[in-house]
């Protein structure tokens, strides 16, 4: 199985945020989607970053209120892991595991084209057990 199987069933939206927008403007942006993290553009439209939960509670200690002001590229996360469509689900999962991380911004000849979070990895490999058990109950029963 592939990335684009995962787009494929959960869609392509990204939500993205500026490097130089405040971080309550990413954190309302991760409220308002429920999601765990945001993917930061550069002003040509490129991956510059990205800003999870994680980056955000990291720096709470320092100074809660005034993070808030401070703009997403002093605390984005810029070594950011990407893959492709076509990557296997498998490199994806590996990637993860790997690095430590729980999203993973989608790229195609630059562009960004989606996001996959360890959340969508879960749910459309339980479906594909799913599939196979009821597979394996028809042949079973048939």
């Amino acid at each position: 199985m592939q990335v684009d199987t995962i787009l494929q069933s959960k869609g392509a939206a990204v939500f993205t945020v500026s490097a130089d927008a405040p971080i309550s403007e990413a954190v309302a942006e991760l409220n308002r989607h429920r999601i765990g993290a945001v993917v930061v553009l550069s002003d040509k439209g490129d991956v510059a970053g990205i800003l999870s939960e994680r980056d955000i509670v990291r720096h709470l200690g320092d100074d809660p209120a005034g993070l808030l002001k401070r703009p997403v590229r002093e605390i984005m996360t810029t070594r950011v892991i990407t893959c492709a469509r076509m990557t296997a689900v498998a490199d994806l999962m590996e990637q993860m595991t790997r690095h430590r991380i729980r999203h993973i911004p989608i790229v195609e000849d630059g562009e960004l084209v989606g996001i996959v979070s360890i959340g969508d990895v879960v749910k459309r490999k339980i479906e594909e057990t799913e599939q196979e058990a009821l597979a394996l109950r028809e042949y079973i029963a048939g």
